[in-house]
């Protein structure tokens, strides 16, 4: 009896490692000071030094059961990119620069190519948000998980200013709500959207015109990045008051983390036009419109809130940066919470 007859791999493992490497090696930042393979990562603060109060920001996530779609239709090379954005994205919204990702895959038998086509959308995750891929872990856990499942989390950690830190503190009634627009349904609500649809190849290979493309091809559309486009608002010299990240509880339990006591939210739901993923979902699964806010981004990734005077120089410079964005309300005194009109 051995390791490998017990279900565990070793050698499996040390190619997974071989074949991720290249995809690891576009991610570097000339901070890292340490290879791939080692037992830690490590990355140099040097480079920070002129900050009056370097403040490490971290998040951690998981892509959650949008993975059950990866393995339906055998595609497994964009849930990297949404377990990265789930976490830089979070970060992002205190301010932070992400300066290095660590991801986990658990997995119930180490294929080593699966594994790598997995690293090398983590790697494109980080590319897109300036991460450094600095560590990870492939764990096999046979008799745990069936072979040809896994499951995929990460950890970030960046970097700001203490004076740079959004918090939220500062909105005011009368301040903008900007919101900036999704790629689809990102990485949150997938148990409802496995009940809405069929979780058949057949019918996720199913084309849709109002969709543009087949079922499975718009689900499994990665979470956008956002961390280049609030950066490119910084730049423009905006100072962005709060911002939301739009995950599970869609805009009923996140726009609210970013306000402080005394203010609520108005959101015009007229104010952009609601994907046609969100209007299919609730069709076929007969989903009331309350439900749909309170649990989907519905077209909205993230929501800032800036000084009116900012508004249209924020709007044009996330334009500038690639991103669809709108004027979607306003913050006004009230009870905390969000107020759809």
């Amino acid at each position: 009896m051995d390791y490998k007859n017990a279900g565990v791999d070793i050698e499996a493992g040390y190619k997974s490692v071989e074949l991720m490497k290249e995809h690891i090696a576009k991610t570097m930042r000339s901070e890292v000071l340490t290879n791939i393979g080692g037992f830690s990562g490590a990355f140099s603060m040097a480079g920070f030094k002129s900050m009056e109060k370097p403040t490490l920001v971290s998040g951690t996530d998981g892509v959650g059961t949008k993975i059950k779609l990866a393995f339906i239709l055998d595609k497994h090379d964009t849930v990297g990119i949404d377990c990265v954005a789930m976490c830089v994205n979070d970060i992002a919204c205190a301010g932070a620069e992400p300066l290095f990702f660590l991801d986990y895959i658990a997995c119930g038998k180490n294929y080593p190519e699966k594994i790598a086509t997995i690293v090398s959308g983590v790697a494109k995750g980080c590319e897109l948000s300036g991460a450094t891929l600095i560590g990870g872990e492939t764990a096999e856990h046979p008799g745990l998980m069936p072979e040809d499942e896994y499951d995929l989390a990460g950890f970030a950690v960046g970097i700001v200013d203490e004076k740079d830190l959004i918090t939220g503190q500062n909105i005011k009634a009368g301040d903008t709500l900007i919101g900036i627009a999704s790629s689809g349904v990102h990485s949150n609500g997938f148990s409802l959207v496995r009940k809405i649809f069929d979780m058949s190849e057949a019918s996720l290979n199913k084309y849709y015109d109002e969709l543009g493309m087949t079922l499975g091809e718009k689900l499994l559309t990665p979470t956008r990045i956002y961390v280049k486009a609030l950066k490119a608002v910084k730049d423009a010299g905006v100072t962005i008051k709060g911002t939301s990240h739009i995950t599970g509880g869609g805009f009923q339990e996140n726009i609210p983390r970013m306000l402080p006591d005394g203010i609520v939210a108005k959101v015009e739901k007229t104010s952009y036009e609601v994907p046609a993923i969100f209007k299919l979902m609730a069709k076929e699964g007969n989903v009331e419109e309350s439900m749909m806010y309170n649990t989907y981004n519905m077209g909205l990734g993230m929501v800032l809130a800036v000084d009116p005077a900012d508004a249209d120089k924020t709007v044009a410079a996330l334009k500038s940066a690639g991103e669809e964005a709108y004027i979607i309300g306003e913050a006004a005194s009230g009870e905390k919470g969000v107020i759809l009109c």
